[in-house]
């Protein structure tokens, strides 16, 4: 009789466990089950432990998945100011008829890069000007957006120029919440001399999701490996438990042989001196690198060119024969060969070279006609580049646009993500579920049962009261 009533408690445990991994695999198909959690056990063994504790209960954060849709674009505008016109090449370019969750967008040369805006101090006037033209576009069906100062932002360097998008306040409440789920907000901006970057996110996106340690840092390599024309801003965030890094570079120019080590170097230094700022608290959860994040895009004018003659070189792109062309890519090399870019990736190159235009209105190469007088001889390249590191990022599409602002074509991609959403309480909050007839001391346990162990109830409530 006594051996039966130790039967009892191992039948009573088997079926909540039994419960508990059906309940896991309707609502988690690929999920843990009970007996993945419990410590020191490796079977469905029937030895039953006593003291159900909140440690054998207690689950590592439940890991669910979502997407975001990213878009990452860039664009060397040639040291030109915005114009007002431009609105229309902008909205082209981002492409807002099939809109993304989130926007990166990458510029090169927003000044012109003299003497004077090189070693001068940063003037935020072109960075908000370039912002309120983004916000624009991007808010075009709910008006202009309003610009203030970004508040208690962190950096490694002084951020005058970080701006954060300011709701109006007359679209604020009632009705107007599910409208403006599309609407975007500045949640990042950097300007370093020429090189700027500009990072947006859907309202919907900021209020469903915690967006969190949001950073920036700047590294100049350019004249004497220390000035800014030459460069990368990088902004740091953690979208839930899933962190972002986004690298907007411009690196040396040159088509000269030798002048790929030079870029191979500059992008080894922005490796090596980014290093996002330490918060107060959580420091041990945030990177301080680029390659400590989970997802890394790297964009903007590399300056990559063609290990090809310049005759040649318009000859395949007169045949549009992308895949020859990108047979004799500085960059393609690097990726194939493991250098600098080791394990980065890039998207099919499906397009015409993006470098260098004739400043007229055409889509006509520089130096295609020779005999005019003032214009540079440059062999056509693949000069603006997105790169991606890391799991859980698919890119969906790669391509340029035609806008004829600069001597550049914008280049953009979109990209699906993944983000990992981590709930530390939902393994214990489900057992709140557990039908009543596996709770209750009565079913399957007397009252001698109950007086010598602990039930289970009780242990569930206690565990769950003290959490």
């Amino acid at each position: 009789m006594e051996v039966e009533n130790d039967q009892k408690p191992r039948r009573y445990h088997q079926r909540l466990r039994n419960w508990f991994n059906s309940k896991q695999k309707e609502d988690r198909p690929s999920s843990f089950s009970l007996n993945e959690i419990q410590d020191g056990v490796e079977d469905e063994s029937d030895d039953y432990e006593g003291n159900l504790s909140l440690r054998s209960l207690e689950l590592d954060p439940c890991i669910s998945t979502n997407k975001l849709r990213v878009f990452v674009g860039t664009w060397n505008v040639a040291g030109r100011s915005p114009v007002g016109s431009l609105a229309v090449d902008l909205d082209e370019w981002l492409n807002l008829k099939n809109a993304a969750d989130i926007y990166v967008l990458g510029f090169q040369e927003i000044v012109p890069l003299k003497t004077l805006t090189v070693i001068g101090a940063e003037d935020p006037a072109v960075a908000t000007s370039w912002n309120q033209l983004i916000g624009k576009t991007l808010n075009a069906k709910f008006g202009c957006p309003w610009m203030t100062p970004m508040q208690n932002s962190s950096s490694c360097d002084d951020d005058d120029n970080n701006y954060q998008y300011v709701e109006n306040p007359n679209t604020k409440g009632g009705n107007n919440n599910n409208r403006n789920n599309d609407k975007y907000t500045l949640v990042a901006s950097k300007k370093m001399v020429g090189v700027f970057i500009s990072v947006w996110m859907r309202e919907e996106v900021l209020r469903k999701h915690s967006v969190s340690n949001v950073r920036v840092c700047s590294v100049a390599c350019g004249v004497m490996g220390y000035l800014g024309n030459k460069g990368s801003v990088a902004v740091s965030m953690s979208i839930e438990g899933t962190s972002f890094c986004f690298v907007a570079a411009h690196l040396a120019s040159g088509e000269k042989k030798g002048d790929e080590g030079r870029r191979n170097h500059q992008v080894a230094e922005i490796f090596r001196r980014t290093s996002f700022s330490r918060t107060t608290k959580d420091h041990n959860h945030f990177p301080l690198t680029i390659l400590g994040h989970d997802r890394i895009f790297w964009f903007g004018d590399l300056n990559y060119r063609l290990y090809l003659e310049d005759n040649f070189a318009r000859h395949l792109i007169r045949k549009q024969d992308w895949k020859a062309l990108q047979e004799f890519d500085q960059l393609q090399k690097e990726l194939e060969e493991g250098g600098v870019f080791e394990g980065w990736k890039e998207g099919d190159i499906e397009f015409a070279p993006t470098y260098k235009y004739s400043s007229s209105t055409t889509n006509r190469y520089c130096g295609s006609l020779p005999s005019r007088s003032g214009e540079k001889q440059r062999t056509p390249a693949w000069c603006d580049r997105i790169l991606w590191y890391g799991k859980g990022v698919e890119q969906l599409h790669y391509f340029r646009s035609e806008s004829k602002f600069s001597d550049h074509r914008p280049v953009s991609a979109l990209f699906s993500t993944q983000i990992e959403i981590k709930s530390s309480n939902r393994g214990l909050m489900e057992l709140h579920n557990i039908p009543p007839t596996m709770l209750n001391p009565k079913n399957g346990m007397n009252r001698g049962d109950e007086d010598g162990k602990s039930s289970l109830l009780s242990l569930l409530t206690k565990n769950l009261q003290g959490f």
